[in-house]
């Protein structure tokens, strides 16, 4: 791991965000507005879906500042929508403990609030978690 993500690793400078199973850790640096997920170019990683983008940059540019931070984030698990929402959450969070009056323009559009819905599990005798086999009289 390099050095600059080193210094970032600091308890009170991170935004954890989560979604399905997606967990994001996100890092605001001062900069020109450039974003980095797990080391690659943010655009290059959402494969230039400008929805996913959007969603990333969207509690920046509430608060006017997009053009203000880099966003460095560490993401594993779930899909790319899932790990777009962690991020996004993250961001947000991180926006709130850095600046407390930044948590009432966010809370009521949404931002704040975490998803928690999770994929149900399997139960045996079914073939997904609700889906059941055909059903047959004879």
């Amino acid at each position: 791991m390099n050095s600059k993500l080193q210094l970032l690793f600091r308890k009170d400078q991170i935004g954890l965000g989560k979604r399905k199973k997606a967990i994001a850790r996100v890092f605001l640096l001062p900069g020109e507005g450039n974003l980095s997920i797990n080391n690659i170019s943010g655009e290059k990683y959402l494969q230039y879906n400008t929805n996913y983008l959007n969603l990333v940059w969207a509690p920046l540019e509430k608060l006017n500042l997009s053009k203000q931070f880099d966003i460095v984030v560490l993401v594993k698990g779930g899909g790319l929508t899932g790990q777009t929402e962690a991020i996004q959450l993250g961001v947000a969070r991180l926006l709130c403990k850095m600046e407390n009056k930044n948590r009432s323009i966010l809370k009521p559009i949404g931002f704040l609030t975490r998803d928690s819905r999770i994929k149900e599990r399997k139960k045996y005798g079914l073939r997904k978690a609700r889906k059941a086999p055909q059903y047959s009289k004879r």
